[in-house]
């Protein structure tokens, strides 16, 4: 995958921004869509992919149970 994409999730990063999560959505659609900078013709739906993978990651992010802080915090 992309490599430049960094981890977002607990212990590698403890308070996630959203500009962390956008720039990471960014760098995600350009690796498939194969574009830096789309064409004019595709700058909207490139910028709507961009927006649905950034919704999806902070939701998922939201998600995420890190049993080793669950663990550390019960304990």
């Amino acid at each position: 995958m992309c490599r430049s994409i960094k981890t977002l999730r607990p212990p590698y990063a403890d308070q996630v921004t959203d500009d962390e999560i956008r720039a990471a959505a960014l760098q995600y659609v350009r690796k498939i869509s194969g574009f830096r900078t789309p064409a004019g013709h595709n700058a909207e739906a490139f910028g709507h992919a961009v927006d649905a993978v950034a919704a999806a990651t902070a939701t998922l992010l939201g998600q995420l149970e890190v049993r080793s802080q669950a663990v550390a915090k019960s304990g």
